[in-house]
C-alpha cells in the first residue's frame, strides 16, 4: 500500500482492459474482486486501527464496485457488525462475481445485515442507517460512471455526504470521473479513497473529493500490463448502432500489387472487410487489377497505369486518399526504383492514418523519419526491421532486449512499430506491449498482409495507432490459432482471414 505519484498512473479504460486481459491469462475477475475487497479492509484497519464496536455501513451499487463492497463486508464482519445497503434489487446485480459475493452475504445470518433499496423512497426511509454510521464504505459507482446521477443513487450520495461518519470510497468516489476529475453532477466527498493497482489520473486532480489517496495492490503483476489480450481489442472496437449506414465504419485504401504479386493487396483488403470496414478500395497497377478483382466480388479495385506503381499514379491515388479514412501501402508493390520513389512521395502526401508494410518498408528505409508526426504503424519482420533501422535485432530468445530495441526505434522514427515475430513487440516509443497469439503455421506467405488489413481497419475506426497495432496483432494471431486448431500447420493466409470474425465476435459477445 503506498501513496500515489503522478508517474504511476493508469487510465480507467486501460485498467478495464487489464482486468479483461488478466481474466484471459488466468487471473480471474473473482480473484481480483476478492483481493480488492480485502485490500480495502486492510487499508481501513491500517488507517484507523480496530473497527470493533464501530457501526460500519457499506453502500453498494449493482456493479463490480458494489461487489468489491460485498467482499469488504465479509472481511469486516470478522471484527464488527456490518450493514450492507444495496441500491437496487439483488436480481439487478450485473456480474456473476458480484452476485456470488452477494449470495455469500445472504448466508451470514448474524453479523451482516442486508438492505436492498429498490427506489428513491426506500432509500429515504433507510436514511438513519447511513446517517448514523461510524464508517461508510462508498461502493456505489466505479470507474465507469458518466453524466448526471439520478434516482436512489443520487439520494444515497447526498446522505453519505451528510453523514458525520468516516467516508471510504472504493477505487473512486462515486460520481467522480476517474480520468478527468470532473464532477458532472454530484459525487461522494470521501475522507479516504482506496484505489486499485495504480492511481487513475482524475483522482490526483480532486483532493477535495478524494481525500487521502491510497493505492493498493490486488495481485496484478507489473508484467501483466505488457501483455496484449482481448481487453486491448475491446478498446478499439466500434459499436454498431441500429441505424448505422454505409460509410459509418469507414473506408480503407490499400495501395499494392505489381506484375509479380497480386495476392498480397487482396489479402489485406479481405482481412479489413472481415474485421468490419464498410468499404475497401485496392489501388493496383492495371496489369494485376483484374486478377485482384477475381479474388472476390467484395473487392473494389481501381486500376493504376503500368506494371508497377510510379510517380504518375500519385494524382489518382491522392483523390482516393482524400475519400478514405485510412491507408495501407506496401503489400506486393515490388522493389522497382520508380516504385520506391513513388512510395516515399505517397507517404509524404498522405493525410489519413497510414500503415506501411512489406516492400514499402524497404522504400521507407531511404527516408525513415518521413512518418514523424503522422498517425502511422509500421509492421516489419526482423529482416525488414534491420533494413529500416540499420540495426540487427537481438535473438528471439532475448525478448527484453528486443523490446528495448523496438521502443528505441519507434521513438527515433516517430511512429508505432509492430515487430512481427513469435512474440510480437509493439511500441510507439513510450508505451510497450508484447503479443503472444499466433503459431509457427503462420510463417506461410500472406499472413503479414492479413495483419496489415486488420490493423488498417482499426486505424480507419479512429483508433490510436499503438492501440490499433496491439489489437491487430492479437486478432491476427488468434485467428491463426483458430485456423491451426482446425487444420494443423497446413493453413494458408485465407484460412486466417476467415477466422477473423470468430475472434472479434467472441470478444463482442463477452
Amino acid at each position: 500500500m503506498s501513496e500515489s505519484s503522478s508517474a504511476d498512473l493508469i487510465e480507467p479504460k486501460d485498467m478495464a482492459a487489464l482486468d479483461e486481459n488478466c481474466e484471459y491469462f488466468g487471473l480471474g475477475r473473482s480473484v481480483l474482486m476478492e483481493n480488492s475487497g480485502n485490500a480495502v479492509f486492510q487499508a481501513l484497519k491500517k488507517k484507523v486501527g480496530s473497527i470493533k464496536d464501530k457501526n460500519v455501513v457499506v453502500v453498494a451499487g449493482t456493479g463490480n464496485n458494489g461487489g468489491d463492497g460485498f467482499v469488504f463486508a465479509r472481511h469486516a464482519s470478522r471484527e464488527s457488525r456490518v450493514s450492507v445497503v444495496l441500491i437496487g434489487k439483488p436480481s439487478e446485480i450485473k456480474t456473476e462475481e458480484a452476485r456470488t459475493n452477494w449470495r455469500l452475504l445472504e448466508k451470514a445470518l448474524f453479523r451482516i445485515k442486508l438492505h436492498a433499496l429498490e427506489d428513491s423512497s426506500s432509500v429515504v426511509s433507510a436514511s438513519n442507517i447511513i446517517l448514523n454510521a461510524d464508517i461508510i464504505i462508498d461502493a456505489i459507482f466505479g470507474t465507469g460512471i458518466r453524466g448526471q446521477i439520478r434516482g436512489p443513487e443520487s439520494i444515497a450520495i447526498d446522505m453519505i455526504n451528510s453523514s458525520k461518519g468516516l467516508k471510504v470510497s472504493v477505487d473512486v468516489p462515486s460520481g467522480l470521473d476517474p480520468s478527468t476529475g470532473d464532477i458532472h453532477d454530484k459525487a461522494v466527498r470521501a475522507d479516504i479513497t482506496v484505489t486499485f493497482h495504480k492511481a487513475k489520473p482524475g483522482l490526483l486532480k480532486r483532493p477535495d473529493y478524494v481525500g487521502e489517496l491510497l493505492v493498493v495492490p490486488i495481485g496484478i503483476a507489473p508484467d501483466y500490463e505488457l501483455f496484449v489480450g482481448p481487453g486491448d481489442v475491446r478498446l478499439v472496437l466500434k459499436p454498431r448502432m441500429p441505424y448505422s449506414k454505409k460509410g459509418d465504419f469507414g473506408r480503407l485504401l490499400v495501395v499494392g500489387g505489381s506484375s509479380e504479386y497480386s495476392g498480397a493487396p487482396a489479402l489485406s483488403a479481405l482481412a479489413a472487410l472481415r474485421t468490419g470496414v464498410d468499404v475497401v478500395i485496392v489501388a493496383a497497377p492495371k496489369t494485376v487489377a483484374n486478377v485482384i478483382r477475381g479474388f472476390s466480388p467484395n473487392l473494389i479495385v481501381r486500376s493504376l497505369g503500368g506494371e508497377y506503381l510510379t510517380h504518375d499514379d500519385l494524382p489518382s491515388i491522392k483523390k482516393l486518399i482524400d475519400k478514405s479514412n485510412g491507408l495501407v501501402v506496401g503489400p506486393g508493390l515490388g522493389l522497382e526504383a520508380e516504385t520506391k520513389e513513388a512510395v516515399l512521395k505517397l507517404i509524404e502526401i498522405a493525410s489519413c492514418p497510414i500503415l506501411v508494410d512489406a516492400d514499402a518498408l524497404k522504400a521507407l528505409s531511404e527516408k525513415p523519419t518521413l512518418l514523424m508526426g503522422k498517425r502511422s504503424v509500421l509492421t516489419p519482420h526482423a529482416g525488414e526491421f534491420a533494413i529500416l533501422t540499420g540495426r540487427e535485432l537481438a535473438e528471439p530468445s532475448n525478448i527484453e532486449e528486443r523490446m528495448e530495441q523496438v521502443k528505441e526505434a519507434s521513438k527515433r522514427l516517430g511512429t508505432t512499430i509492430l515487430l512481427k515475430a513469435h512474440e510480437d513487440v509493439i511500441s510507439d516509443g513510450e508505451r510497450l506491449k508484447v503479443n503472444f497469439t499466433g503459431n509457427p503455421g503462420m510463417t506461410v506467405g500472406g499472413t503479414g498482409d492479413v495483419l496489415s488489413g486488420i490493423v488498417g481497419a482499426f486505424l480507419v475506426w479512429g483508433a490510436d495507432p499503438f492501440r490499433a497495432a496491439c489489437a491487430g496483432a492479437f486478432v491476427s494471431g488468434k485467428a491463426g490459432d483458430l485456423a491451426k486448431l482446425e487444420k494443423g500447420y497446413h493453413i494458408v493466409a485465407t484460412d486466417v482471414v476467415e477466422k477473423v470474425p470468430s475472434v472479434i465476435k467472441e470478444i463482442e459477445s463477452t
